[in-house]
């Protein structure tokens, strides 16, 4: 079946979207931690960030204008929000497709984890 995110976003497996452009796909998290949880993927598959290359810089930077207009969108931009990136199973990657978690709605704690 391969990488779990490129299946969502060849529409094999079925995901809420809420957010999508050229570079980025958003959809809801099925386990949420927040009231707001949207996962942010690049349509370019890198598995973590331990294997970005200097070509992967566009590919970022879309990947971060892209979570930042789902948190406009879903309206945490008064308040704050907490974008993560988890790298590696230690970390709590589940899946290896680079993503990025938006999360709102609460107060958050530090240090988080």
């Amino acid at each position: 079946m391969g990488c779990l995110f490129c299946n969502i976003l060849e529409r094999k497996v079925p995901a809420t979207v809420v957010y999508e452009d050229d570079h980025a796909l958003a959809f809801r998290d099925i386990r949420p931690v927040a009231p707001t949880h949207v996962l942010v993927i690049p349509k370019k598959h890198v598995a973590a960030i331990h294997d970005l290359e200097p070509a992967h810089a566009e590919t970022m930077g879309n990947l971060l204008i892209a979570a930042r207009r789902v948190a406009d969108q879903e309206g945490l931009t008064k308040d704050g929000y907490r974008l993560v990136i988890n790298d590696g199973d230690a970390a709590g990657q589940t899946v290896h497709h680079i993503h990025v978690h938006v999360l709102g709605g609460r107060q958050m704690t530090w240090p988080p984890g």
